[in-house]
């Protein structure tokens, strides 16, 4: 164990809701909900201010607009996020070679690494206090909760206890006295099903927790999962910042707001999915050989199936082929709710294609995808998604349905906009134009 409080946790405040708002003036200071739009969605972030209705990520998007009813409900965009969060990777890799990132909003720093003339409680409280200030400037107004301490564990607990925009350092020493009158669920891996069966055995807190032996918690979790318990439980935790995190896969999938039952209609959203999976690892200079599909049934059974090809490959109309044939073998008569496509075992590496081209185009006698029902063809306005009109500028979609779609006009920079409403059909209104993603890997 460490020493000192040499690990830092920095973890963005309800990420991609905080973008949104920053992106959007007249959200500002208002709830704003990110995820599934549809029946069947699910809450990705919600802001603090739908959080004080009671909303939370995971929760139905059908609770949450019964929680929060004028919240605003947007589908989400990823490539702003992503571009945000390199920015703060960056930033962070300018402070020490050793950073993990964890997911889009939140990463591991090794500050024995750093440039830090000793690491001691005031001195690295005083660098946090500087660091979410640097944060907060690159990112246009972002907030970020950071925690310090001993080990990973510790320093991802102290980031939790004062968000949003919190600092807390637990100092050397402290972290027992810290982890003791706090729920098991504290800890890495105790979810709802581990939390009861500790309940049964009397286990509340972690303090309650410290006293069970090895062998006690060995039978009541299991060998491995009692082991790391037993040891967190006494603020034991030596892993390492890692700096690397391998991409194992990259998938694409969509849940639907009715259930599908038109196997054309699915093969077809599946060659999408496919193409959005190829355009992702080409930017990534990755390919892969083992094509995946994910199909959710109208009774919420979850199937998959795979195959793996001798050589990688990065090419549309490879992995959209194989996606169909793995649709081909499974019954789907009772209706889908969820498709998805992924390509695994990657490297950074492309076999010459197996069908011939490396971008063949389609058979002469293969049917091409079929267009989207009119109705899904008008979801594609999704709320909260860029738009360019010829003559009002840039804005976001406000909402659509019944063949029209409503448009604030206002960006990052600008004051909150007016809202005008057009035909879903209507010419001079377009998708912005996506930036390249950035080619890191991930």
């Amino acid at each position: 164990m460490r020493a000192t409080a040499s690990v830092l946790h920095l973890d963005l405040d309800a990420f991609f809701a905080a973008v949104e708002q920053r992106d959007k003036p007249s959200l500002r200071g208002k709830p704003v909900v990110v995820g599934g739009v549809g029946g069947r969605g699910v809450v990705a972030t919600a802001s603090y201010e739908a959080r004080a209705y009671g909303v939370r990520s995971a929760m139905s998007t059908r609770e949450a607009r019964a929680r929060c009813p004028h919240a605003a409900f947007l589908s989400g965009r990823f490539h702003a996020y992503r571009q945000t969060s390199q920015t703060v990777m960056e930033l962070l890799r300018e402070i020490s070679p050793l950073v993990e990132p964890l997911s889009l909003d939140e990463a591991f720093v090794d500050l024995e690494r750093s440039a830090l003339p000793d690491h001691e409680v005031a001195t690295v409280t005083a660098f946090a206090e500087q660091l979410r200030g640097r944060v907060a400037e690159a990112t246009g107004g972002l907030t970020a909760s950071v925690g310090l301490g001993t080990s990973k564990f510790i320093a991802k607990v102290a980031s939790d206890l004062d968000k949003p925009d919190g600092l807390v350092v637990v100092a050397p020493g402290t972290e027992l006295d810290l982890l003791r009158p706090m729920h098991v669920t504290v800890i890495p891996g105790v979810g709802p099903a581990t939390a009861e069966r500790l309940r049964r055995a009397g286990v509340h807190t972690v303090a309650d927790l410290e006293q069970v032996s090895l062998e006690e918690l060995v039978r009541l979790v299991g060998k491995a999962h009692g082991q790391t318990l037993h040891e967190l439980a006494h603020a034991r935790d030596d892993r390492p910042v890692v700096p690397e995190r391998e991409t194992k896969s990259v998938s694409v999938e969509g849940t639907y707001d009715t259930d599908l039952t038109d196997r054309t209609l699915m093969a077809g959203l599946l060659t999408r999915q496919a193409g959005e999976v190829a355009t992702r690892l080409r930017k990534a200079g990755l390919s892969g050989r083992t094509v995946s599909i994910k199909v959710r049934l109208y009774d919420f059974t979850t199937l998959s199936r795979s195959t793996t090809l001798t050589s990688p490959t990065d090419t549309a109309t490879t992995i959209a082929r194989l996606a169909r044939g793995l649709l081909d073998d499974l019954d789907t008569s009772g209706g889908v709710r969820l498709l998805g496509v992924g390509v695994s075992g990657l490297a950074d590496w492309v076999q010459e294609d197996l069908f011939g081209e490396l971008d063949p185009a389609p058979d002469d006698d293969e049917e091409p995808p079929p267009e989207l029902p009119a109705t899904a063809r008008h979801r594609a306005w999704a709320p909260g998604m860029d738009v360019v009109h010829d003559e009002l500028g840039a804005g976001w979609v406000w909402g659509s349905g019944r063949g029209v779609v409503t448009v604030r006009f206002e960006t990052r920079d600008t004051p909150a906009g007016p809202v005008r409403s057009f035909r879903v059909d209507d010419e001079a209104l377009h998708r912005a134009p996506v930036p390249e993603a950035p080619s890191d890997g991930t």
